[in-house]
């Protein structure tokens, strides 16, 4: 990895990624293609059963680098925007869930980010936004969207100004509000809740999270009923009924 994306891969099953681009953790093409490209990765690594993600320093992430958008054609648009969200999809796309430490701000693309998440926490006085429509840009609304209600969604889009955390904890757009120095004690506290279970039943339930997201319940619970045939061939499986009427904590050995 470069120095502007790191990762520490834990003993415990948990990988911490750290966006560190100072000052505020602006995004750029070259960081984009780094974060997708390090995502895609992790959900191939049998060690990790989840991830932290965060940003070093002050901020989570402030957004693109608005100098990109000074350059910005109809022409370049697609091959530019393409990049993009390919970062934003390996995110959300990620075989194991993803956690997002919220600091600072998480604003334009740093809320896109933050929303592909599976679901984040943040520090005290953190601000998530969508500030595109002042700076003359499209984007960020569908993310926004998995965050907030409608109508919260278009008044902060429209308005493009930040809104703290603790007015978003309400909505579930994040699960806790902390004091800063508590932000990654709590992100990793959600995270050991997580790997706790079975690597292998952790990666079958991402992969339902994310496949049923846009199902309707009827069709969204057929495909959870097959997840469980493919998941029953698996010893994990059989493992955790036995360890639960032989009152004892399971002993899964990820096959």
């Amino acid at each position: 990895m470069s120095e502007r994306l790191r990762l520490e891969v834990g003993d415990d099953r948990i990988a911490t990624v750290t966006i560190d681009n100072p000052p505020v953790n602006a995004l750029d093409q070259p960081l984009y293609v780094e974060i997708r490209e390090l995502f895609t990765r992790l959900g191939d690594d049998e060690r990790i059963s989840a991830v932290i993600l965060t940003g070093e320093g002050k901020h989570f992430c402030a957004g693109n680098d608005l100098d990109e958008f000074l350059s910005l054609t109809p022409e370049n648009n697609g091959p530019r925007m393409k990049v993009i969200r390919e970062a934003f999809f390996a995110i959300e796309d990620c075989a194991v869930p993803v956690i997002g430490a919220l600091r600072g701000v998480a604003v334009g693309s740093g809320l896109a980010v933050a929303a592909s998440c599976d679901f984040c926490v943040a520090a005290q006085g953190a601000l998530l936004g969508t500030p595109e429509v002042s700076v003359g840009i499209m984007g960020g609304a569908k993310h926004l969207a998995r965050l907030v209600p409608e109508p919260v969604l278009r008044w902060m889009y429209l308005s493009a100004d930040p809104v703290p955390a603790e007015e978003l904890l309400a909505y579930g757009s994040v699960l806790a509000v902390v004091p800063a120095e508590q932000l990654l004690d709590e992100a990793r506290r959600r995270a050991e809740a997580i790997v706790r279970h079975s690597p292998v039943t952790v990666r079958f339930a991402k992969r339902a999270l994310k496949d049923i997201e846009f199902m309707d319940r009827k069709n969204g619970y057929e495909f959870e009923q097959g997840l469980s045939g493919e998941l029953s061939s698996y010893d994990d499986a059989k493992e955790a009924v036995r360890a639960f009427f032989e009152r004892r904590e399971p002993r899964y050995t990820g096959t």
